[in-house]
């Protein structure tokens, strides 16, 4: 009994090892070690605000890919003023779950339980929105929690 306990330990934390490492996400530092050249053209005020994971109005889209990463939504916004182009993020990660379960047939019954991760799903909160007009950001949207 002991034995399959520890196999069963060992599986559950092998899983959870896989899903948090399936659940990181690029850092600026990666992306900008990967777009070096496209990185060392940019002023010293924008890379450093690229570092920190900052987006200011006036950034390119290839500057705010630097500094975010890809966009989980992008939207169009139609208006009197033309057409915006909006970039949603949302928070990444990985999001645990625990059930438990009982169940009956006749006179047996039984009882389990489980642990669920997920390294992705809906989020319907984003915490950053980018807008674009002609290639430049016009507006940055943060969540305020």
């Amino acid at each position: 009994m002991l034995s399959k306990q520890n196999s069963t330990m060992r599986l559950l934390s092998l899983l959870l090892v896989v899903a948090l490492l399936g659940g990181c996400t690029a850092t600026p530092d990666s992306r900008i070690a990967n777009n070096r050249a496209t990185f060392d053209q940019l002023p010293v005020e924008a890379q450093q605000k690229i570092r920190a994971g900052q987006v200011e109005v006036g950034f390119t889209p290839e500057m705010v890919r630097l500094s975010l990463g890809e966009p989980d939504r992008v939207f169009i916004r139609q208006s009197d003023r033309g057409d915006t182009e909006v970039w949603g993020y949302r928070t990444r990660g990985p999001r645990f779950s625990i059930g438990i379960g009982v169940g009956t047939f006749g006179r047996h019954s039984a009882v389990g339980g489980g642990l669920g991760v997920s390294t992705g799903g809906y989020d319907p909160e984003e915490k950053v929105r980018v807008e674009f007009r002609e290639g430049k950001v016009t507006a940055v949207d943060t969540l305020k929690r």
